[in-house]
């Protein structure tokens, strides 16, 4: 937005404003005027259609206003939580009520005065409401009739009335100055009113159908204009040059095959076919391979590495870190251990001389294979013919590592397959994912048996838990203990020092293991101390291995059958799900217990979600529905998406419709279009950076 325009003028300038409200307006960030347009409602009170309790009607959807008088919560006959919350409207009572959701007792307090919508019904004399809607209202619109009122984000000092108007005078006075990217013909073709309309409508609206068409237009525009981004990136991608041709010849696919001692499910034989495809078109490969834990993901990366080499190209695999890489390696080695593939493991670990005599075999094109950390992306390692990229666990890097491996040698882009064994959402696979095509493995391998999982919430069942685990060790299995830090905190000590892995680790090789042998690794060892505790758990000197998430992915121990999580609720549910999939990798019954003395209602919910569903990508779509895009995959992924409006758990309808539009108007090349050059400009300021697009578009 240019300096000069109106909408930077500062707020204090506002009527009604000045500089003791500008300051409290800069807690919310709000500092001009442009800042005030676009800080959206997070919702609307609806005072249009309020009933009076005597004007109720069964059946039919009302609203009634009233104060709570009381609230109780009591289990049913049938094992069922009740909460119900009696109001007061107009000295006839009201009850909404809610099943197995025990904390709507503590939304509410007496007092207060509340809008319950739904449908009612008549009982025992009374008018009740199964499971409304339920807003809170404050003081200064407690005796509001007729109206629509945004709801926004305060700070003390500043309350919902004072910010109405002041946000009102904002519109009213600079709204026509907001610029619309969308030209009319646009506009009409996607069904989307204009912007200035969407903002007032936003702001000063006369119905909750008017609110939600505003809101429309603004979800629209976010998604819209990142999904454009995307499209952007794709096509550059595309257009950057031609990729390898590397063919799957039947006598190729037939040797590959040999090296495997199992047949593919059909899953893979899917994936690979996909994957091939993509490696013999002369385009550049972008895939995202997802699969559950243990469904084989790393033999279908493999198949595509010997795909590669077998049409005489160089492929590197990366991983996220040493501990991963090796355990990578081991597999790859072991597996191509009859093959004549020359490979080599490139980390940190390297001493000058062994990593000089690989970025040389690198360079000179004699190393066909290269496994790694980010060791493979510096500066000094230079490919002869690199044809396919390989890189795991994607979220652990950022999403725009893969751009490192655009150039490649003779100027031709080497195929690119990102492989994560985080089931991801379908929202999150349009977004964070959005410029890839995706296959996912949904079946594992025959005879791999689920895990039975248990939460332990007190501590008897603790006691329970570990006499069980003990019981198993006797049998011969080992067992991990997943801690969520690695040292105590005070707080931590004054309440359990079970919540760190060094003091699980002392008290149980002191008290409850003190029979076994027990290991401690965390994310401070270094490198060398991390793999000697992987490779003596993996060997069976070590009963019993205490440790942080380092143990998330990647680590396979067949005789590893238990996996305790302390403090579960402190993990999200695709985590747990990562860890829960270290065990039953073998012959025997894999346990997984679920530590936690959580009560909040989420965490809860997370934790009934685990113990009820195996099903990684129902998982993953309950874990995003609770806790949002920003922790899913372990990392603060919605940093990279700078979405003003959009909820993508809310959103995902609208989601998918842009992304066709956008895709559709790049594609055609009507995005080049000079009429739409406004909008390729927003699309540049807004994501050019965190999608790395070309500034020529």
């Amino acid at each position: 937005m240019n300096a000069d325009s109106p909408l930077q003028t500062p707020v204090q300038f506002l009527k009604g404003v000045g500089p003791d409200r500008a300051r409290l307006l800069a807690n919310l960030d709000l500092v001009t005027v442009e800042d005030l347009l676009w800080n959206l409602p997070r919702d609307v009170l609806d005072l249009t259609n309020v009933c009076r309790a005597s004007e109720l009607r069964a059946g039919e959807l009302q609203t009634v206003r009233g104060t709570v008088v009381d609230r109780d919560g009591r289990m049913t006959s049938n094992g069922r939580n009740l909460v119900g919350v009696l109001i007061d409207s107009d000295g006839l009572y009201v009850r909404g009520l809610w099943f197995n959701q025990p904390w709507m007792m503590h939304k509410f307090q007496v007092g207060e005065s509340v809008l319950f919508s739904g449908k009612p019904k008549r009982t025992s004399g009374r008018w009740e409401f199964s499971h409304p809607r339920a807003q809170l209202i404050g003081d200064a619109d407690a005796e509001a009739r007729g109206e629509v009122l945004p709801l926004y984000r305060l700070t003390e000092g500043l309350s919902q009335d004072l910010l109405r108007k002041i946000v009102r005078s904002a519109v009213e006075q600079f709204v026509e100055f907001v610029p619309d990217p969308l030209p009319a013909e646009l506009r009409e073709r996607l069904k989307v009113c204009g912007l200035k309309q969407a903002i007032r409508e936003l702001h000063l609206p006369q119905s909750v159908a008017e609110f939600e068409s505003g809101r429309r237009r603004l979800i629209f525009d976010d998604l819209f204009e990142f999904q454009l981004g995307l499209a952007m990136r794709r096509r550059s991608w595309k257009t950057r040059g031609a990729a390898p041709v590397l063919p799957t010849t039947a006598k190729i696919d037939a040797r590959i095959r040999r090296l495997f001692p199992f047949t593919f499910t059909e899953g893979q034989s899917r994936a690979v076919a996909e994957i091939s495809r993509d490696l013999e078109s002369g385009e550049a490969m972008h895939r995202l391979l997802q699969a559950e834990v243990g469904a084989g993901k790393t033999a279908v990366a493999l198949y595509a590495i010997l795909v590669a080499v077998a049409a005489g190209h160089q492929a590197v695999f990366m991983a996220p870190t040493e501990v991963l890489a090796n355990q990578h390696w081991h597999t790859i080695d072991k597996a191509l251990a009859h093959s004549r593939v020359n490979r080599l493991l490139l980390t940190g670990a390297l001493n000058p001389r062994e990593r000089r005599d690989a970025l040389a075999g690198i360079a000179d094109g004699s190393v066909s294979l290269v496994v790694g950390t980010q060791a493979v992306i510096q500066k000094d390692v230079t490919f002869a013919k690199l044809g396919l990229v390989v890189i795991d666990e994607q979220h652990k890097f950022g999403v725009m590592q893969r751009a490192v491996f655009s150039k490649g040698s003779n100027d031709l882009a080497p195929h690119v397959l990102v492989m994560t064994a985080t089931p991801i959402p379908r929202s999150l696979c349009l977004t964070q994912f959005g410029d890839l095509d995706l296959t996912a493995i949904v079946d594992t391998p025959p005879g791999r048996q689920k895990v039975v999982t248990s939460r332990v919430s007190d501590a008897p069942t603790r006691d329970r838990a570990w006499q069980f685990i003990k019981e198993q060790l006797q049998k011969g299995r080992q067992a991990y203990v997943v801690c969520p830090r690695i040292e105590a905190t005070a707080d931590d000590l004054s309440k359990r020092p079970a919540a760190s892995a060094e003091e699980v680790f002392k008290l149980l090789s002191a008290g409850t293991f003190r029979e076994f042998r027990v290991g401690l690794i965390h994310g401070r060892l270094d490198s060398d101390l991390k793999a000697a505790g992987m490779a003596a758990f993996s060997n069976g000197k070590i009963d019993v291995l205490v440790s942080t998430t380092v143990v998330e992915v990647g680590i396979d121990v067949p005789n590893a059958t238990i996996m305790v999580i302390d403090e579960a609720h402190r993990f999200g549910l695709s985590q747990l799900h990562q860890l829960r999939g270290r065990v039953s990798r073998g012959k025997f019954q894999g346990y997984c217990f679920l530590f936690s003395d959580a009560e909040s209602p989420e965490a809860q919910r997370r934790l009934e979600a685990l113990e009820t569903t195996s099903d990684g990508f129902a998982i993953a779509e309950a874990d995003f529905a609770i806790r949002g895009p920003g922790d899913v995959l372990g990392t603060r992924q919605h940093g990279e998406l700078p979405l003003r409006v959009a909820d993508l758990t809310r959103d995902e309808a609208i989601l998918k419709e842009t992304r066709s539009a956008a895709f559709d108007l790049v594609r055609s090349g009507e995005f080049d279009r000079p009429e739409l050059a406004p909008l390729k400009v927003r699309v540049l300021e807004r994501f050019g950076k965190a999608l790395d697009l070309p500034q020529t578009g």
